[in-house]
C-alpha cells in the first residue's frame, strides 16, 4: 500500500513534532515536509504533492485561509484539514470556503487525528455537513450574499439533484435521503456525484456551502 503522504503547517515547531510523532508511528503514513507559515506552505504542498497538508490557522506572513484559497485555486489535488485552538471559530468558516475538507480542535485526541488524515486522503470530507450548517449558521455574516446569476447555476441540476442538494444541507446521509426520497442509496449517491461535478466541488461541505451562498438555505438567527 502506498503511504498517505503528509505535509505539516504550524508556525510552532514543538506541535508540528507532536504530529510527526503520531502520523509516523502510523504504517500507512509518511510526513513527507514541513512548513512554518501560510507561504512555506504553498510552496511546499506545489513542490512535494502530498496527499494531505494539515494545515493551522493562524500563522505568520500568510495565514491558513489564505493559504488554504492558494493551493485550491491552483488546482492542487492536495486536500487540506485545517488545524484551530476552537471548534466555533470564524476562521473556520472561511477555510472551508477557500476549499478545505474539515478541521480539527488541535487538542482533540490522537486518534482522531489519524483517522481524519485517512478519511481526507480517500476523497471524503472530516466535517459532517450537520457540522458544516452549524458553523455557517452560527457565522452567517460571514457568508457570500447571493448574486444575480445564482439561478443559472442552480439550473445546472435537474430537480431530482435540487431535493438531493436541500437534503444535504440539513446533514442527511445517504442512506436517509433515499428513504426520503423514495429511492435506491445508489441513485442517491450518484446524485450526489453529479452535483460535485457539475459544480467543481471537491466533496458535500462544499456543496453545503454552496448552497448557502446561492439562497438555497437560509442561516438561522443564532443571537
Amino acid at each position: 500500500m502506498t503511504p498517505i503522504r503528509v505535509l505539516l503547517v504550524d508556525d510552532q515547531p514543538m506541535i508540528r513534532t507532536g504530529f510527526r510523532l503520531i502520523l509516523e508511528a502510523e504504517p500507512d503514513i509518511t510526513v513527507v515536509g514541513e512548513a512554518s507559515d501560510g507561504v512555506g506552505a504553498v510552496e511546499s504542498t506545489e513542490a512535494l504533492r502530498p496527499d494531505v497538508v494539515l494545515m493551522d490557522v493562524r500563522m505568520p506572513r500568510r495565514d491558513g485561509v489564505e493559504a488554504t484559497r492558494l493551493i485550491a485555486r491552483a488546482g492542487s489535488p492536495s486536500r487540506v484539514v485545517i488545524l484551530t485552538t476552537f471548534d466555533l471559530d470564524a476562521h473556520v468558516v472561511d477555510a472551508l470556503r477557500a476549499g478545505a475538507s474539515g478541521f480539527l480542535v488541535k487538542d482533540g485526541p490522537a486518534d482522531s487525528l489519524v483517522g481524519a488524515i485517512r478519511t481526507v486522503a480517500a476523497g471524503e470530507a472530516v466535517l459532517s455537513p450537520r457540522v458544516t450548517h452549524r458553523l455557517l449558521d452560527r457565522f452567517a455574516h460571514l457568508a457570500a450574499p447571493a448574486v444575480p446569476d445564482v439561478p443559472s447555476r442552480l439550473d445546472a441540476l435537474t430537480g431530482r439533484e435540487l431535493d438531493v442538494l436541500r437534503a444535504l444541507t440539513r446533514g442527511l446521509s445517504n442512506a436517509e435521503i433515499a428513504r426520503e426520497l423514495g429511492v435506491g442509496e445508489t441513485t442517491v449517491k450518484t446524485h450526489v456525484a453529479h452535483i460535485l461535478e457539475k459544480f467543481g466541488l471537491r466533496d458535500r461541505v462544499q456543496a453545503v456551502i454552496l448552497a448557502y451562498d446561492c439562497g438555497l438555505v437560509v442561516p438561522r438567527n443564532t443571537a
